[in-house]
């Protein structure tokens, strides 16, 4: 499914292709909820980092989390939360971990998306106090990351669209 994004202000505009393109999972991870969300969570979606097109690249800032652990030292984060540094629209997140992939927010996605009939709310050990995590069916619940990946819990839901020539 091809994906048009952009932030707010209409300084960055970008484009990809995405395999995994319903916005299955709120992340409630401290990052997430101070960085990017808006109910306490942010929603990521997968897409093919080689087809990611941008314009506006000179208003795009690069953000490096730093992870702070309990009983370990404040490490800073591999991935770059990717900005609008005009307005402060969260876009996308790419890790060299994966370089294959780039995770942009649902958020920023000015392209219908289709509705997820399951949503897993992930790292609720995190979520702050006054999110209202929504519950019953159609909601898994996880206390840290769910087991199932993006892509199995894609293919999973009949909803994985597969990269050209696989």
């Amino acid at each position: 499914m091809h994906l048009e994004g952009s932030c707010h202000c209409g300084a960055v505009r970008f484009g990809l292709e995405a395999h995994s393109p319903v916005p299955f999972m709120h992340c409630h991870c401290s990052i997430c909820r101070k960085t990017a969300g808006s109910g306490g969570y942010g929603i990521n979606l997968g897409g093919d980092a080689t087809t990611l097109k941008v314009r506006g690249q000179k208003h795009v800032g690069i953000y490096h989390a730093v992870m702070r652990e309990p009983g370990q030292r404040p490490t800073r984060s591999k991935a770059g939360r990717h900005f609008c540094v005009k307005c402060g629209s969260a876009l996308w997140l790419w890790d060299p971990r994966w370089p294959e992939l780039v995770h942009p927010h649902a958020s920023a996605i000015d392209t219908p998306l289709p509705q997820p009939k399951e949503v897993v709310e992930a790292a609720l050990d995190y979520a702050a106090s006054w999110v209202d995590v929504p519950r019953g069916a159609g909601h898994v619940h996880c206390r840290k990351w769910p087991s199932e990946s993006l892509e199995q819990w894609h293919k999973r839901h009949g909803v994985w669209s597969a990269p050209a020539g696989s």
